[in-house]
Formats: C-alpha cells, structure tokens, sequence
C-alpha cells in the first residue's frame, strides 16, 4: 500500500511539474506574440536558431504556367513589368492556362517524403506568383466580369482541390518546417498599382491572411518584392498581422524590397526581414546577418528554370552538393528549387538528384546541419564549417601546392579525414597545411575534421 501511495505522489510530482513547464511555455508564447503585434520586429537569435541549424530547404514552383514550358510569370507576353527577357507565351493564352491545368499525378505525401530523403528540412512552396493565380480556393474576388474567373484560383481550374492544403498537411506529417511564397507583385489584378493602390493593397493583404489563418503553423513567409510607392501600401500594419497570427514565423528580406522612399528609422530594419536572399548565385561569406541563396536544380541560358523548362538542363548531384557545401560554409542556407511537371510529377533526374543529396547527408550532415561557417573564410578550394571545438574542411578543389590556411590562434589537437584515406595537417605560426595524396581526395568534397584544443570563437580572414 505504501509503495503504491508513494507512486501515485510521484506521478503527481511529475505531472504538476510538467503542468508548470506548459503554462511556463503558454506563457511565453502569448508574450511573443503580444511583443511582435504590438511593436513588429525581426526575430529574435533564438527564433533564428533552428533556421540557422537547419541549412537545407526546398523551393517549389509550379502552377498552370508549366502547362505552357515558358518561365513561370516571366513567360507571359505583354506583362507591365519587366524586359523583353522570356516573353514567349501570349497574354490571352498564359491567363487561361488555368483552365487546362489538372494535375492528377500530384501527391504531396510524395513530395514532402522525397524532400526528407534528400535531407532538407525545410519546404517553401509558391501560393502565388507574379502572374497572380493563387494555388489555394481563395476567397478574395479579382475579376467581375462574366467571362473571367472571379478568384482566378485553384478552384477555377478542373483540378480544384486545395493544392496548399495537401502541402501543408503533408509538410507537418513529415516533419518539415513549412514556408510560403507570395508575390506582392501582381500583374494580372486590374487595381495592382492603379491610382493609390488601396484597393490591390487590401486584396493581397487579405490573402495573407488566409495563408496564415487556414493551414496551422506557417514557419516562413517568403515574400518576392513589391513595386509602386511605400505610400501605397501599409506594410508596417502587413506586419503587425503577420505577428499575431503567426508569432513564431520567420519572414525574408523582400516584404517591401522595390518601393521607392521607405521610411528610414526601425521600419527600415524591421522590411529588411530576418535574412538575406541572393539568387541564383552562392552568397559571400556573411556571418553577422542570416542568408539564403535560392538557386535553380534547372539550368537555364536566360538564367530561368524556376518552373518546368523542357528547356533546360538539370544540374548534376555533384553541382547540386557543391552548391550546398560551398553556401554553408559561407553561413548561409540553400534554398534548392524544382519546377515540377504539369501532371504534379517531379522530373525523374530531379528526384534521383534529390535521393542522392540525402544519401551524402546521411553520411556526412553532421559536418553541416547546426554548425556556422568558417573559422576560415573560403574560396575555390571551398570552405570550413564548425561546431563548439570542431572544425571541419571541406576541400572541394585541391590546390596544386596543397591548401594553405592563415593562422588561427586555437591549436589543432587532432585530425582525421571523415571521406577516407589520410592527411597530413601540420600547424605552425605561419598558419595550417594540408596534403593529401590525389589518389585519396574524394571527388566530390575531401573532409578533414579537426579537433581543436578549445571552442572556435574567431573568424579567420584570408
């Protein structure tokens, strides 16, 4: 009897415990979100952290666009934005694309597993694009007149069910973090940039809100630049919802990215978002501020390949790694797209491409996933990463005399190659060697873990 009274007090104990770590846990997050909707603010390095430790996410880009090869938006003739560059399709013909478009192949189970094979941890997928259809049943009206969809969404096409939805559901089953894409930029609205803009201005404001109300928790939000006037929009209230309905949520650097005379002062700091964006090209080592590069898995001369391009050409699983080895070790994330087909298929290279990124992660993530780039900055040869008092190398290109690094004040206690084969690592004032026989180098990244005698603090320059 007493055993059993001392083990009903445990549980007790136990569940009392676990009671005051879920109010403590409530209680922080209503904090959270009162302080982001009463004063808009980037997040918080702790907000960042997982982002930061997570290194490898999926860009997708598709809709009614693929139906037609030409580049997703850009391909529409007579668009008010923009160059001559991809114009290919015209106007009357991409605007109904819409109507044709039925993806019965598409299954967002298989989509979020392929993307976890590969070792991504994040997805971002495009609501919608410059060319305005939205790939959710939205309930904001764009057109009135008889002939032309009043939603021009997922619902007006023959497929009509919630492509979002089957995302977004699939995401968490799966464990992804889930980001959206919007385009403020809108070129098929009739009020996108009419006069003052309110009417547009209110629309899209209205569709965020829907993408952050009806699919649970939303990780990112991944804007694609704005144009007009700051007076015409009220990006400052954009934010404030963004916040409250999703306190957590990390958004990019492109909310008002393209207005002319934004404000300077804390609402310039705050539409600078919490990360930086370059794409289709591998950042510069940047360590203070959060950077993404989005790059296409397609490979296109007019430097497209967003969406489906029969067109182009797919990268290869070496191109793809390297791409991803040289983007962390300069601190920053990947964002890595697909253009899938017009049946809801991924193309069968780019899966393939994908299953092998995950089998070199499955080996090799720990040398990524949650480390920081550096302490030495990198260059052709390729670059560094590091974790507490671990550094590892990742030498891509051997130079012809073996690859020489500057000094670093923490002492290299061990080494060993976690690709196979052996190193020689010696370390003097002067900085640190490297040589390996080339018959040993690995043909696509040589990685050299070095244990160093205290935890990595300093940044090496060059």
């Amino acid at each position: 009897m007493r055993f059993k009274f001392l083990l009903f007090f445990g549980f007790l104990v136990i569940w009392f415990f676990i009671y005051l770590a879920g109010l403590s846990t409530l209680h922080a997050s209503l904090d959270e979100r009162e302080d982001r909707a009463t004063e808009p603010q980037p997040a918080s390095e702790q907000q960042m952290r997982w982002w930061r430790d997570a290194k490898f996410g999926l860009f997708i880009h598709w809709g009614p666009a693929s139906l037609s090869g030409a580049e997703i938006s850009w391909g529409r003739m007579d668009r008010i934005e923009g160059g001559q560059e991809h114009q290919r399709v015209p106007a009357d013909v991409y605007d109904t694309l819409y109507k044709q478009f039925n993806p019965v192949q598409f299954d967002a189970d298989a989509w979020m597993r392929l993307a976890k094979e590969a070792g991504c941890q994040y997805v971002v997928f495009i609501t919608k694009h410059h060319d305005g259809f939205s790939m959710w049943p939205t309930k904001q009206v764009r057109f009135t007149e008889p002939d032309k969809p009043a939603h021009y969404s997922i619902a007006d096409s023959p497929y009509q069910r919630d492509l979002c939805r089957a995302i977004a559901d699939a995401a968490h089953r799966h464990g992804l973090k889930l980001g959206w894409y919007y385009s403020t930029r809108d070129w098929t609205h009739p009020a996108y940039l009419q006069d003052d803009n309110q009417v547009y201005n209110a629309y899209y404001e209205a569709q965020i809100k829907e993408l952050l109300t009806a699919y649970g928790t939303v990780d990112i939000l991944w804007f694609d630049h704005a144009f007009g006037d700051w007076s015409q929009y009220t990006i400052e209230n954009l934010f404030k919802m963004i916040y409250e309905l999703q306190p957590r949520i990390l958004v990019n650097n492109r909310a008002a990215r393209g207005l002319k005379n934004i404000p300077s002062g804390p609402v310039h700091k705050l539409v600078e978002g919490d990360y930086d964006t370059p794409e289709q090209r591998i950042g510069a080592f940047q360590h203070g501020r959060a950077w993404e590069t989005c790059i296409t898995m397609t490979e296109c001369p007019d430097g497209g390949g967003w969406s489906y391009r029969p067109d182009g050409r797919t990268r290869s699983l070496k191109e793809c790694l390297q791409i991803l080895i040289r983007t962390v070790t300069g601190d920053g994330n990947l964002l890595l797209n697909v253009g899938p087909l017009p049946t809801g298929e991924i193309l069968p290279e780019q899966v393939e491409n994908l299953k092998g990124m995950g089998q070199w992660l499955s080996r090799y993530g720990e040398t990524l996933y949650g480390t920081r780039g550096g302490p030495w900055i990198g260059g052709t040869w390729g670059g560094s990463t590091y974790k507490d008092d671990t550094v590892y190398l990742h030498i891509l290109e051997w130079p012809e005399e073996g690859l020489v690094l500057p000094p670093t004040g923490a002492t290299i206690i061990s080494s060993q190659v976690r690709t196979g084969g052996s190193a020689q690592v010696n370390q003097t004032t002067d900085g640190v060697t490297v040589h390996m026989e080339s018959g040993e180098r690995d043909p696509i990244d040589t990685i050299i873990e070095l244990t160093m005698q205290s935890l990595v603090t300093e940044i090496q320059q060059p």
